[in-house]
């Protein structure tokens, strides 16, 4: 299952991640409201965990605007705050659970697997499309035209980012971030390296890359690229 993690602490989020890993959960990071927002509302996920006190947005916002752009993914809110009052605004802004710091990780484990099972599965698909490519998240597989395509899971994860950003420019600096991580130690031109790999594998012969280069920028997926 995947989580999304939004937390300005860094050794607090670092902490968790690990936590959340070390019980076979695969974890994002965010440790700013408009990174946990953009975040949370271009990928799918189980659960959204979100401080309330974050530089940028606050958590509250973050929740706002999720659901009105309908994005209906469980919010587990965390925060310092202890009153009613406080979890009445949460609570009405469309959270779906409310855990005070500081708090027991078997605690937060249990929350988390509460929420998952009151529900269901991923609050998107279990598949995703997007011109000839079809993406299966229970089996990790992509095809192209039907037609099976082998790629590793870095590859696999660039491409799932390019088809729910289909005709958006992503720049190097998102790719990564989202990719790899915010706080990965990534090598000189990772990035291109990974683009020029799925190119080899997803464009067809003598036919424009689903991947074109907007120089200066980045990269934008066509679904029907045009020569």
């Amino acid at each position: 299952m995947r989580i999304l993690l939004v937390e300005d602490e860094r050794r607090l989020a670092s902490a968790l991640k690990q936590l959340f890993k070390e019980n076979q959960y695969i974890v994002d990071v965010a440790h700013d409201g408009e990174a946990g927002y953009d975040l949370a509302t271009t990928d799918s996920y189980d659960i959204v965990i979100l401080d309330i006190m974050l530089p940028g947005m606050s958590g509250i916002e973050i929740l706002k605007g999720m659901r009105e752009q309908d994005v209906q993914t469980p919010v587990l809110l965390l925060t310092a705050k202890d009153t009613v009052e406080d979890r009445v605004v949460g609570l009405d802004a469309g959270a779906d659970d409310y855990l005070v710091k500081p708090f027991d990780n078997k605690e937060l484990l249990a929350r988390v697997r509460a929420l998952t099972r009151r529900t269901g599965q991923i609050s998107g698909t279990d598949a995703m499309e997007a011109g000839p490519f079809r993406l299966d998240f229970t089996t990790r597989t992509v095809t192209r035209n039907e037609e099976p395509l082998t790629l590793t899971a870095k590859e696999f994860q660039l491409l799932e980012l390019f088809l729910r950003n289909q005709g958006k420019v992503l720049s190097k600096e998102i790719i990564l971030d989202r990719v790899w991580g915010p706080d990965a130690d990534v090598i000189g031109n990772a990035v291109e390296n990974y683009v020029h790999f799925l190119r080899k594998k997803i464009d067809e012969p003598d036919k424009p890359s689903y991947i074109a280069t907007v120089r200066g920028v980045g990269y934008i997926f066509q679904p029907d690229p045009q020569a």
